[in-house]
């Protein structure tokens, strides 16, 4: 099964929508994504330039399988797609981030969270939380 994002015209991933390998082959019998937005368009009343393949097993520039990533990340309701860059992200969770357009996703500005928990403070789900007001990972722990 083929997943194709429709855009609006703001570039926002309104819905995803499903459609079967048939829909899509071209007359050579190979998969095209241009034949799956012809299919769209005609059963769906929207342009076929803003049906935009997705896939179902790419996450953050890579493919689950290890097969060929795909536009970044699957497409998402309310996700971005940027064609400049070929690729579909999530909201910006803070101002501060920017976005990584290799992975398709967005990094605070002094990178990635730091991975030196211990097993006693993974044990009691102490975590890294983004604290956007002194530009740090702050580390928390639940209540007990």
């Amino acid at each position: 099964m083929a997943h194709f994002a429709k855009i609006s015209d703001t570039s926002k991933v309104l819905s995803v929508h499903v459609v079967k390998d048939s829909d899509c082959l071209n007359a050579d019998g190979v998969e095209d994504e241009s034949v799956g937005q012809q299919y769209l368009e005609r059963h769906n009343n929207w342009p076929a330039q803003m049906w935009i393949q997705t896939s179902y097993n790419t996450s953050g520039g890579t493919h689950k399988d290890g097969g060929t990533a795909l536009r970044g990340n699957y497409a998402g309701i309310g996700y971005t797609w940027d064609e400049d860059n070929n690729i579909f992200y999530g909201k910006k969770p803070y101002a501060s981030w920017v976005l990584n357009t290799t992975t398709a996703r967005w990094q605070s500005p002094i990178g990635d969270e730091p991975d030196d928990l211990t097993d006693e403070e993974k044990e009691a789900d102490t975590h890294y939380m983004w604290n956007e007001g002194s530009g740090a990972w702050d580390k928390t722990t639940p209540p007990a």
